[in-house]
């Protein structure tokens, strides 16, 4: 192992080993240290729905716009990392019709494909749909499987020359003059390092690491519940239009469905409460979509983190609103060589990703462009080899272990 390499990167979810990806591809030395396996995070806790940026679409439209965009682009590079299921928005009896048409011209302006169903048409789309479904919204919304898509940018770091570490937790930054100059990273590892650059995409962890640095980095984890069910009709990811709520987001497997999902601001995103009343609400709420999930059997059930920034919270302060990423240059607060990424969403994950190492090799002097947005993903169109890369940097996380094989025992 090199014990110096020009970029460490902290954080192994989709936004980290993205990061790993992109610089690795620009030619860059990037080592990358997760502390538990990768997308042992938010990542692979997720509802794992792929984006088109209708959810956010009247409420923010560059939000909407990266959606669409990054949602594009996976399509073509991502493989079996994701699931073209489409989605559906769908307006109940007691849903107001007018936010419906507003999110519809919303869509449209960005540039959102969308079809209008009656009631009926989107019965026959999708069985066991409530008959207080008055009308229906169709748009280009998918399913992310995060444990195959961590691995797998992970892999094409190692292969252009950087260095994954999954079970590499970092211990202490030290910092003179400055700079970081030294990193302990423990676990597996069990070294001390002296990267040129260090960046952190801890996400809900963002704050905790930056402080190692001296920098103050204030963030509003919220956790929010999923639980999968047995149900193996559902075709399209369901939505429903309203302001987002709980309980308001089915999303399709092969022989399950995921629901979800509650919002509850925590103090440490590794000890909070598991509600059960987030759970009877969820499964209650989506219910009103898809009556049949009230009494389909449980398969399991989880929480996530979300990375929230507490700026962006505070500023917006309605649940909803499409969350952005911020790239914050700690050279700023006094430490040169130092920059955390915040927010975002895992559909935006390359973009996020791109956003940093374009600011990297800015710092760095490196004068080579991205190339993740058109090279796809290694052994992307081959489920058995992904499913074995998720179990050599041990990536499986419950949002996709229906569909992940030979995945390491699931986290909690």
């Amino acid at each position: 192992m090199k014990d110096s390499p020009t970029v460490l990167v902290i954080g192994g979810g989709a936004t980290g080993t993205g990061i790993a990806r992109d610089l690795a591809l620009r030619g860059i030395d990037v080592m990358l240290a997760e502390r538990n396996g990768l997308s042992s995070g938010a990542s692979s806790r997720s509802h794992g729905l792929l984006h088109s940026g209708a959810r956010y679409a009247e409420a923010d439209q560059i939000g909407a716009e990266e959606c669409i965009e990054e949602n594009q682009v996976l399509r073509a590079i991502a493989g079996e990392c994701i699931r073209d299921t489409g989605g559906l928005f769908v307006q109940l009896s007691e849903d107001d019709p007018d936010y419906f048409e507003s999110k519809r011209a919303a869509c449209e302006s960005i540039g959102i494909e969308t079809r209008v169903l009656d009631g009926n048409e989107a019965r026959r789309a999708v069985p066991g749909l409530s008959p207080r479904v008055e009308r229906a919204m169709w748009v280009p919304d998918g399913v992310i499987y995060p444990s195959r898509l961590g691995a797998a940018n992970a892999a094409d770091a190692e292969a252009h020359g950087g260095a994954v570490y999954p079970h590499a937790p970092l211990e202490r930054l030290m910092v003179e003059d400055g700079r970081v100059t030294q990193a302990v990273l423990g676990g597996s590892v069990g070294k001390t390092v002296a990267p040129q650059y260090v960046v952190n995409a801890t996400g809900a962890w963002a704050g905790q690491v930056a402080a190692m640095a001296g920098v103050n980095v204030e963030m509003a984890p919220s956790r929010g519940v999923m639980i999968s069910v047995k149900h193996d009709a559902l075709g399209p990811a369901l939505n429903r239009c309203r302001d987002p709520d709980d309980g308001d987001i089915i999303v399709p497997h092969e022989r399950e469905v995921v629901l979800g999902t509650t919002s509850v601001s925590v103090s440490d995103p590794d000890t909070y409460e598991e509600a059960d009343w987030e759970v009877e609400k969820s499964v209650q709420e989506c219910a009103k979509m898809l009556p049949p999930v009230a009494e389909a059997a449980v398969v399991r059930t989880w929480w996530g983190v979300r990375p929230l920034y507490a700026p962006d919270e505070q500023k917006s302060n309605r649940r909803g609103i499409s969350r952005g990423f911020f790239v914050l240059d700690h050279a700023s607060d006094g430490v040169e060589n130092f920059l955390s990424i915040v927010g975002g969403k895992l559909t935006t994950y390359r973009q996020m990703a791109e956003a940093v190492a374009d600011r990297v090799c800015q710092k760095l002097g490196v004068d080579a462009e991205c190339q993740t947005a058109t090279q796809a993903l290694p052994g992307a169109n081959d489920p058995a080899h992904l499913d074995a890369l998720v179990a050599r940097y041990d990536a499986q996380g419950p949002t996709d272990a229906d569909v992940v094989v030979n995945g390491s025992t699931l986290r909690r």
